[in-house]
């Protein structure tokens, strides 16, 4: 018996068996890049659970339109609708036009896309190129009594006007104060009044600015996403995806503009990843969110350099379910990577050697495996099963390498076909010295074993040595 396909739905905050509109057919909206600058891990973690959202309905036989934008304007660096634009302080930071930086980013977010192995979508969808939908949802809100212009400032989206706009994130609407959840702008009716297209300063050219009924400006970061969602997939969609910190203002925002301007469900299911914590320093100093503002992140070149790979990540993202907080720190991928190698080990020798999953056996481990996916993609105990199913002695080959096969569908790790898998490689006499140390351990000559980990320390590599017996290398 088939398991039943179901995810949790921050709308209802319940878990509920997945249905769609249309039969056959899902219409996924997932918020994408801010493309100011390299997205960092962070920020692919939620890509890499929408991804697997991804893999799980095309394995169900969905249609699946999946529209992820580009934010290549109108982000302001507060959700008050105040500060720099993050476009502009990405050009000032590093001499350019806006247009050079969003077109620069956004190669380095595909090629980051490309790297940890996530399927296109349908569409990528650029805010620039939808100024006048955009503009077309801001009059259709103004007309039907939901936006007030402050002269000289913009247009906002009166929340007082949508009742429900508290509910999507059980806001205390009534307990806000001022300022608690925003700054405060001259005119605004509510503390969580939102802009909708802001009026650029008289006395100051923006570098991205357009015309409108309001005057001459640019559009509110909320409104974008709205205005391609329904142009795109139309005015209710299946899934909505996006990171957890999107939920109080971006997403609670979409719902009211979205649903003002038709009055209908924006969407069916809300879909949030959790947040990639970082681990404390040694000192006690920082942990909490990973996020650009801090001024370091990690990012995937970042992990290249340091000899891991982005399917590495990608693993290390596999073993935490997509709504829980994850912690990020080096420890923790050095295990992700050697678990990733030691499944290797054992899948690679699978390799072309599939037979059809027909005996009970079979069947039963792949049942189990879609049990826990189905299960509001519980990844975690999915993998599981696969490393139990590998040994299980009453299997036969083929049929194990036909469910690696099978399983490597849904969890992207390119673990069904050989490919070019980058092994950095040591120079000669660092690999040297490297090959003396684990002669040296064996025969457990601990000093000479650590007067080598320190030369090599000094030219610039660190070295690990393995559970399993194995030791690691990498730049320092």
């Amino acid at each position: 018996m088939t398991p039943q396909l179901s995810f949790y739905n921050t709308a209802s905050r319940t878990q509920e068996p997945f249905t769609t509109l249309h039969p056959g057919v899902v219409n996924m909206y997932c918020c994408g890049p801010t493309v100011y600058h390299y997205a960092h891990i962070g920020n692919l973690r939620t890509f890499v659970f929408e991804d697997l959202l991804r893999r799980v309905l095309d394995y169900n036989g969905y249609a699946v339109k999946h529209i992820v934008n580009i934010t290549d304007v109108g982000h302001l660096t507060s959700d008050a609708d105040t500060g720099e634009d993050k476009m502009e302080k990405g050009a000032a930071r590093e001499g350019k036009s806006v247009w050079e930086v969003a077109e620069f980013y956004t190669k380095a977010f595909m090629q980051d896309w490309e790297r940890l192995n996530l399927k296109p979508p349908t569409r990528w969808t650029k805010a620039t190129d939808h100024i006048p939908e955009q503009i077309a949802l801001v009059e259709t809100l103004e007309a039907k009594g939901y936006a007030y212009v402050i002269p000289e400032d913009g247009v906002y989206f009166d929340t007082a006007k949508f009742p429900r706009y508290a509910d999507f994130a059980g806001l205390d609407i009534r307990g806000m104060q001022e300022g608690a959840r925003i700054g405060v702008t001259e005119g605004k009716r509510n503390p969580t009044d939102f802009a909708l297209w802001k009026i650029s300063p008289s006395d100051a050219k923006r570098a991205m600015e357009w015309d409108s009924p309001w005057g001459r400006g640019f559009p509110g970061w909320h409104v974008e996403c709205s205005a391609m969602a329904m142009k795109h997939l139309g005015p209710t969609l299946d899934i909505h995806c996006g990171g957890s910190d999107l939920i109080r203002v971006h997403h609670s925002n979409e719902i009211a503009q979205s649903e003002g301007a038709t009055g209908v469900t924006f969407s069916r299911f809300w879909m949030h990843g959790g947040w990639l914590l970082e681990a404390p320093t040694a000192d006690g100093n920082g942990g909490g969110k990973m996020s650009k503002s801090a001024g370091e992140f990690v990012t995937v070149d970042l992990l290249l350099k340091k000899n891991y790979g982005a399917l590495d990540y990608r693993y290390f993202c596999l073993g935490a379910h997509y709504r829980s907080y994850l912690n990020f720190s080096w420890e923790a991928l050095d295990t992700a990577r050697d678990s990733l190698k030691s499944l290797r080990r054992k899948t690679d020798p699978l390799i072309g050697r599939a037979s059809a999953i027909v005996s009970e056996n079979a069947l039963g481990w792949q049942r189990r495996f879609l049990e826990a996916v189905y299960d509001d993609l519980g990844f975690p105990q999915a993998l599981a099963v696969l490393n139990q199913m590998l040994k299980d002695p009453d299997l036969l080959e083929g049929e194990k390498a036909a469910l690696v096969r099978d399983f490597d569908r849904l969890l992207g790790l390119g673990l069904a076909e050989k490919t070019e898998r980058e092994e950095k490689v040591l120079p000669g006499p660092l690999a040297a010295l490297l090959e003396e140390r684990k002669d040296a351990r064996n025969n457990k000559d601990w000093k000479r074993s650590d007067e080598i980990r320190d030369l090599l320390k000094g030219k610039g590599f660190g070295v690990k040595d393995n559970p399993d017996g194995t030791t690691s290398w990498f730049p320092l």
